[in-house]
């Protein structure tokens, strides 16, 4: 029986709430800090701390370097590097070869965005250490549940702008409105970016399918946790694993039957 990841977007996603998620799923993180081992530079440390969004209980992934600042330290990775890292990071071909291709979507969106060609593209937020961690990790997170497919939610963007390296953006950012091409998106109306690019590129590179929980056995729930307090609803991203069950049409079968009296048989 087929084993569904399903994402619940009724807040967005950001690359920590997909891995915060993952974890309250039952994702270990000392399996996860084993497997980032190699990805990572020394006094680097990752957390997970449980914490409360309009009294929902979610974890809160977080990314720590010692004695770096590493919100600015090395904002502008290229593709290239990004990519010599993971290869280099000794993860299963599966994870190494999922996560290349994720950063290789995203280097041709911000090619095309800003009219450069894709290997003089220079990721900003999402070239930061933490941000390369939630993408490379969820992916790892999401092959250690071994699930069978992956669905989600229409995704709620948000409203209003964001400040970015680029200056003040409309939400959804560019990045993050071509990465929702093909994908049911919506706003809800907060203020805010409740979308990141890196959420966008982990749920619609994930998910196969998108709408209503799809019918199965729930086994497990998960809360992720978005970084700040959103004024009326809980900022979290809820991830459910189940077992896929049988619909109510499975099985059913439709008779067409009509009587032809006026019509010579060989037509």
């Amino acid at each position: 029986m087929d084993k569904i990841l399903y994402f619940d977007c009724f807040s967005g996603a950001s690359g920590d709430m997909v891995l915060g998620a993952l974890i309250d799923l039952g994702v270990p993180l000392d399996g996860l800090r084993t497997a980032l081992a190699t990805l990572l530079p020394a006094g680097c440390e990752l957390t997970a701390e449980r914490v409360s969004r309009s009294g929902i209980g979610a974890i809160q992934f977080d990314v720590k370097v010692v004695g770096h600042d590493h919100g600015a330290h090395a904002r502008h990775r290229g593709l290239h590097e990004i990519l010599e890292m993971i290869a280099k990071s000794g993860l299963p071909q599966p994870v190494a070869s999922r996560a290349s291709l994720l950063f290789e979507r995203l280097g041709r969106v911000e090619a095309e965005i800003h009219q450069v060609p894709i290997e003089r593209v220079h990721f900003h937020e999402v070239g930061a250490l933490d941000s390369i961690v939630d993408i490379v990790g969820s992916v790892w997170a999401i092959d250690s549940l071994g699930v069978d497919r992956v669905s989600a939610s229409p995704l709620n963007t948000g409203s209003g702008t964001v400040a970015t390296a680029h200056g003040q953006l409309p939400v959804p950012a560019p990045a993050t409105i071509r990465l929702l091409e093909g994908a049911p998106a919506y706003s809800s109306g907060v203020q805010g970016e409740l979308l990141t690019p890196t959420g966008a590129l982990l749920v619609t590179g994930h998910a196969t399918s998108f709408g209503p929980m799809p019918a199965m056995t729930i086994r497990r729930t998960g809360y992720g946790a978005g970084q700040r307090q959103v004024p009326g609803q809980p900022n979290v991203l809820r991830a459910v694993l189940g077992e896929a069950t049988a619909s109510a049409d499975q099985g059913r079968v439709l008779v067409l039957e009509c009587n032809i009296d006026d019509m010579n048989p060989q037509f």
